[in-house]
This record gives C-alpha cells, sequence and structure tokens, in this order.
C-alpha cells in the first residue's frame, strides 16, 4: 500500500479517536477490524500514530494553540482540521518526515475531507510551526 493511501487510513483513524473520545482505547483494534486490514506494516504504522499522537498530545496541542491567531482555540478547530494537524505535526516532528511532504499530503487530504477554507488554514498553521521549530529553513507555501 502506498504511503499516502496508508496516511489517508491514518487520518480517519484519528478523526475516529477526536469524534468518540470516550472509546478511544478500542478505536484502533475497531478501525482494523471494520477496514479488514491485514497488512502487518500497515498496523504498526497506524499503531505508532496513535499511540505515538497520544504520548506527544500535550506538546502537539500546545504547538497548535501557540501558532493559532489571536481569538481561536483548540475547541474552534474543526475535527477533520484538527485531525489533519495533529498527523502533520507528528509526522514532522516524531518521524522526522519531511516536513514539505506532511504538509503536502495533509493539504490534499484537506481539499478532499473538508471545507475549501481548511487548506490554507492548516497550511498557515504548519507553516508557523516549520517556523518555529526551524524544521529546514523553508516554508511549503501551497
Amino acid at each position: 500500500m502506498q504511503r499516502s493511501a496508508m496516511r489517508e487510513l491514518a487520518f480517519k483513524l484519528i478523526y475516529e479517536i477526536e469524534i468518540q473520545k470516550d472509546s478511544e482505547d478500542d478505536q484502533l483494534e475497531i478501525f482494523i477490524e471494520n477496514n479488514e486490514i491485514k497488512d502487518p506494516n500497515l498496523i504498526e504504522y497506524l499503531t505508532d500514530i496513535k499511540y505515538g499522537i497520544k504520548i506527544n498530545l500535550e506538546e502537539i496541542n500546545i504547538l497548535i494553540t501557540k501558532n493559532l491567531k489571536e481569538n481561536w482555540s483548540l475547541n474552534r478547530i474543526s475535527k477533520i482540521n484538527l485531525s489533519l494537524i495533529k498527523l502533520a505535526i507528528y509526522e514532522m516532528l516524531y518521524q522526522k518526515l519531511p516536513y514539505k511532504i506532511a504538509i503536502n499530503e495533509v493539504v490534499e487530504l484537506a481539499k478532499k475531507y473538508a471545507d475549501e477554507s481548511a487548506p490554507v488554514f492548516i497550511n498557515g498553521i504548519l507553516a508557523s510551526i516549520v517556523k518555529e521549530k526551524n524544521l529546514n529553513g523553508e516554508i511549503n507555501e501551497n
């Protein structure tokens, strides 16, 4: 399975967790079962994403909050956008995926799943984080 398809499934998993926080512990197993996922590499990737975001959630949320415009809070961000932002941050900071790839991939997912303002919104937050964390000097401009 291509990495983009794997990432799309990871986004869907993160989104489900955002929506159904009360059953978060069971979400990975349910997600794998419902999507009939058998590929061990994909299962490992989804497991890493789920638990990596969970373990680093406080830092991820602080980064997002620091890079929001005034009068914005995490609660104001749509669950779709928040899921995409968390995925990109985790991949950039903890999996060391080049930021251009991480941002481009989630912006493409935003075009597919979110409202029309989402790609610009997501790109802006992630570009701010790249600049803050000095992840290579250049900023992705979509």
